[in-house]
Order: structure tokens, then C-alpha cells, then sequence
């Protein structure tokens, strides 16, 4: 094939992926995932149903392609996270501030990524493969960043017997405590969401940093 022709071709098949995917982010946020319909998405996306089922088999496959979307908005954030402070510990509070900014500034990325891990299982190959590689991504930067702090001496070796257990704790923690203040629980409770989050990466940092 001739390589303009089919430079050209693979740049249309990615453009209307995109499109298929951010009609289906505008129509989620209105009307609901379960309310949403595969003609909806196509009506949005200004395409035939027939061609949407060409890119996707399903409305969860869709879903997953914003999960992707999700997690490479993440990886992103961490990234910049990494490369915005020189000590490990600093890297890793970096880290937790950009997870926290993610929850607030993409809420339905967010909701979309702790979905992910229960999606995956129905996922095909290429999607379980994209899934799992951004997840890994995820870890790879948390665990980069311990090991600068067990190098750079901010963090504790006696604390930190294993980077990416520590990284899972890490990252579990604060989500969960970020979970915690969507519930109704929390909402009625006598500390403000943001002073929580805050006050649980002060403790999260203080429990792995050296002195």
C-alpha cells in the first residue's frame, strides 16, 4: 500500500475513534451510562450505527476506551508530578496531590478508572493489554519515585521493604480515603472532604519518609 495512502487512512480511523469515544464521554455525562444507547452515541458522533459497530462491539467496550483515556490522563499527571520535585519523598507527595487533583478536575475519568479493574475481565486482547500497560505505567512512576527516596535517604529503608508494595499502599490508601468522602458518611461528618485528604497525605508521607 502506498505509505501516504496508508498514513492517511490510519490518521481517519483515529479520528473518528476519538470521535466515537468523546461523543460517547458527552452522552454519559447527560444522560447516564445505563440510559445511554449505542444509537445515541452514533447520532452524537454524527456516524451509522453500523461503522460504530466496526470500532466497538459494545457499549462497555466503549466504556473501556475511556477507561484508557482515563488512566493515560493519570499516567500524564504522574509524570508531571515526577519531574516537578528532586527528592523521592517530594516526588511521591507530588504524586498524591496530582491523584487528587484528577478526582476533582476529572471526576468521571476518575469514577471511569475505579471501574477499571472489574472492566478489564470482559475486556479483548488488545484492550485487556492497553489496560494493563497503563496500569503498569502507574506503578512504574509510584515505584521510581520510593526508589529515589531509599537512594536520596528522604525515606525510611526500615519503613520500605518492598517499593511497589509500598506504592500499592500508598495509592490504596489515599483513594480509598478519597472514596470515603463521596459517601454520605462523610458528607455529614464533622471534618471538611479536602481537610481529610489532606491531613491523610500528610500522615501517608510522614509514615515512609525517614525522620
Amino acid at each position: 500500500m502506498n505509505e501516504p495512502l496508508k498514513s492517511r487512512r490510519e490518521r481517519e480511523k483515529q479520528a473518528r475513534y476519538d470521535a466515537i469515544l468523546n461523543a460517547a464521554e458527552l452522552v454519559f455525562s447527560e444522560k447516564g451510562y445505563e440510559r445511554t444507547s449505542m444509537d445515541d452515541i452514533a447520532r452524537t458522533a454524527s456516524l451509522s450505527r453500523a461503522l460504530l459497530y466496526v470500532y466497538f462491539k459494545d457499549k462497555a467496550a466503549i466504556q473501556r476506551g475511556i477507561m484508557l483515556r482515563a488512566g493515560q490522563s493519570l499516567v500524564t499527571r504522574f509524570e508531571n508530578a515526577l519531574g516537578s520535585a528532586e527528592t523521592g519523598l517530594a516526588q511521591i507527595r507530588a504524586m498524591g496531590e496530582a491523584y487528587y487533583r484528577f478526582y476533582l478536575e476529572e471526576p468521571d475519568y476518575f469514577s471511569a478508572l475505579t471501574k477499571a479493574s472489574t472492566a478489564i475481565a470482559d475486556a479483548d486482547e488488545d484492550q485487556t493489554r492497553e489496560m494493563l500497560c497503563s496500569k503498569n505505567e502507574l506503578m512504574q512512576l509510584m515505584t521510581a519515585a520510593i526508589h529515589t527516596g531509599l537512594e536520596d535517604g528522604t525515606m525510611s529503608r526500615e519503613r520500605i521493604s518492598s517499593p511497589a508494595q509500598t506504592a500499592l499502599y500508598l495509592r490504596g490508601a489515599l483513594h480509598g480515603v478519597i472514596m470515603l468522602c463521596q459517601s454520605e458518611a462523610t458528607q455529614a461528618g464533622s471534618f471538611p472532604a479536602d481537610a481529610l485528604i489532606r491531613h491523610t497525605m500528610d500522615m501517608l508521607t510522614r509514615s515512609i519518609a525517614s525522620q
